[in-house]
C-alpha cells in the first residue's frame, strides 16, 4: 500500500483491496485518489462522520451477463457483457463501452470510478458508469458485429435510459457498434429514444464535434496549462500515442494549433515521420480502411517505422498518452523527462503508471491527469443528449466553443483547488478534490442511499 495514503484512510483502502480481490486496475484507480484526500478530510469532517469515501469506492449496481452470439460459419461464441452503474448522485450515470479481450470487471470498475470524477469536473448533470464486453472487435466482418451488439444489447436495454443510464463507445465500440446497439434497443422498446445513448451519427441524432471531442478537449486542457508557464502549443513537437479516435482528433487540434506531430502508434508498433504526421493518411488507413499504422509507409516512404517500438523514446517538448492504461510507465517519464519534455496531456484513461506520475512531478512537469484532460468527450456527449432532449442541432463552431469554454473552466478548477490545498499547479490533487467534493456534497444532501 502507498505510504503516501493518510492514516485514517489507509484501512478503507485495505477494506477496498480484501472486497475487490484481484482486481488491479481498479486498486491502483482508488489508491491515486485516495493519496489526495487526506486534506479534504481535514477540511470537511462530515465527509469522513458520513463514510462518504467508503459509499463513493462502492458501485451502486454491477451488472454482468452472458453475449452468445453466431460468426458467419454459424458458429456459437459466449462473451461477458458488463455495466457498473459507479455513481448517480449528480446524474444519470453515464459512461463509454469498451469491446476489448482485456475487459474484465476490475478493467470496467476502474474505468466507472474515473469516470465518477471526470464527470463531475464538467459541471454538467450526470453520474458515473462504464460498461463493455471481453468481445474482440477486430477481424469481424459487419455482420459478426452487429450480431454481438444485438445479443449485447438485448440484456443491456433493460438497464439503461436516458433518465437513468446513458451509455456511449470507448476502445472498440464507435459509429458502427453504437448504430447497431440503438438500432437494436429501438426495436426491443419501441422507441426512439435518441438521449439513450451517445455517439449516433449525425443523420439520426449525433452531435458534431462529438467524434472529435475527447482529443480536441485534451488538447484544449494542455493549451490551458501551458498558459501558466507562458507557453504555447505553436512551435512545438509531439508525439501521440495511439492511432483510434482519441489520438487521430488529437493530432488535428495540435496541427490546427501549430504544434507538430512527428510519432503515432498501434498495438503494433509506432511510426517517425520528421516533417510531421500525415493527418489524411492516419485518417483514411483507421477510419476508412481499419488497416494497421506500419501501412503508413506506402503513403510516406520517407517515415519511418518500429515494430514493437517505444514511442517515448521519441524527442519530444509534448507527449499525449492516448491508447490505453498504464501504457506509460517509470523508466518511459523519465526517457521522456531526460529529451526535453515539458508537458503531458492524457487522452486515455490513467495511461500513466504510478511510478511515471512520480516521475512527472518531481521533474516539474505540467502533467494532466485523464479523469481533468480526456473530459471533453463525456462533456461533449451529454451536449448531444441536451440537443437530444431539445430535439435541435447545433453547428460545428458553436458545439466546439461550448468543449473549449467546458475545458477551459475544468483546468481553471482544477489549479484553484490545486492551490487552495497547498499544491498549485498539481492537476492530479486538483482533479481529485475538485470532483470529490462536489459528488460528496451531493450524496450528503440526499442522504444515506
Amino acid at each position: 500500500m502507498s505510504n503516501l495514503i493518510n492514516g485514517k484512510l489507509a484501512p478503507i483502502y485495505q477494506e477496498i483491496i480484501k472486497r475487490n480481490p484481484g482486481e488491479m486496475e481498479f486498486h491502483q484507480a482508488v489508491q491515486e485518489v485516495l493519496e489526495t484526500l487526506g486534506p479534504v478530510l481535514e477540511k470537511y469532517p462530515q465527509f469522513a462522520h458520513h463514510k462518504i469515501i467508503q459509499r463513493i469506492c462502492e458501485p451502486e449496481r454491477q451488472i454482468i451477463f452472458r453475449v452468445p452470439w453466431t460468426d458467419d460459419r454459424n458458429h456459437v461464441h459466449i462473451n461477458r457483457g458488463f455495466r457498473v452503474e459507479f455513481n448517480s448522485a449528480l446524474g444519470p450515470y453515464k459512461g463509454g463501452l469498451r469491446f476489448h479481450p482485456s475487459v474484465y470487471l476490475g478493467i470496467i470498475k476502474f474505468l466507472g470510478f474515473e469516470q465518477i470524477f471526470k464527470n463531475a469536473l464538467t459541471g454538467l448533470p450526470i453520474g458515473g458508469g462504464k460498461g463493455g464486453s471481453d468481445f474482440d472487435p477486430k477481424g469481424k466482418s459487419d455482420s459478426e458485429i452487429m450480431r454481438f451488439c444485438q445479443s449485447f444489447m438485448t440484456e443491456l436495454y433493460r438497464h439503461i435510459g436516458e433518465h437513468t443510464d446513458v451509455p456511449a463507445g470507448d476502445i472498440g465500440v464507435g459509429g458502427r457498434e453504437i448504430g447497431y446497439m440503438f438500432g437494436q434497443y429501438k426495436r426491443i422498446t419501441n422507441r426512439y429514444e435518441a438521449g439513450v445513448i451517445t455517439g449516433k451519427g449525425l443523420d439520426w441524432g449525433g452531435s458534431l464535434v462529438r467524434k472529435e471531442a475527447t482529443g480536441y478537449g485534451n488538447v484544449f486542457f494542455v493549451r490551458e496549462m501551458l498558459k501558466t508557464k507562458n507557453q504555447e502549443i505553436e512551435g512545438k513537437t509531439c508525439i501521440v500515442s495511439g492511432s483510434g479516435n482519441v489520438s487521430i482528433y488529437t493530432i488535428e487540434k495540435i496541427h490546427e494549433l501549430g504544434g507538430k506531430v512527428v510519432a503515432c502508434s498501434d498495438s503494433n508498433g509506432y511510426i517517425y515521420d520528421k516533417e510531421g504526421i500525415d493527418l489524411a493518411v492516419v485518417k483514411q488507413l483507421k477510419e476508412v480502411e481499419r488497416r494497421r499504422i506500419k501501412d503508413y509507409l506506402e503513403f510516406r516512404k520517407e517515415a519511418s517505422y518500429f515494430e514493437n517500438g517505444n514511442i517515448w523514446e521519441v524527442p519530444c517538448q509534448i507527449a499525449f498518452p492516448s491508447a490505453t492504461q498504464n501504457e506509460l510507465d517509470g523508466a518511459a517519464a523519465a526517457l521522456l523527462v531526460k529529451n526535453g519534455c515539458i508537458a503531458i496531456g492524457e487522452g486515455a484513461n490513467m495511461p500513466t503508471t504510478p511510478e511515471g506520475v512520480k516521475v512527472f512531478q518531481e521533474a516539474g512537469i505540467l502533467y494532466a491527469p485523464g479523469k481533468a484532460a480526456n473530459a471533453g468527450g463525456v462533456a461533449t456527449s451529454t451536449l448531444e443528449m441536451m440537443q437530444n432532449a431539445s430535439r435541435d442541432s447545433w453547428s460545428f463552431e458553436f458545439t466546439e466553443n461550448k468543449l473549449s469554454t467546458i475545458m477551459t473552466n475544468i483546468h481553471d478548477l482544477c489549479y484553484e483547488k490545486s492551490a487552495e490545498f497547498g499544491s498549485p499547479g498539481n492537476y492530479v490533487l486538483g482533479a481529485n478534490v475538485a470532483g470529490f467534493i462536489r459528488v460528496a456534497n451531493a450524496m450528503l444532501a440526499m442522504g444515506v442511499i
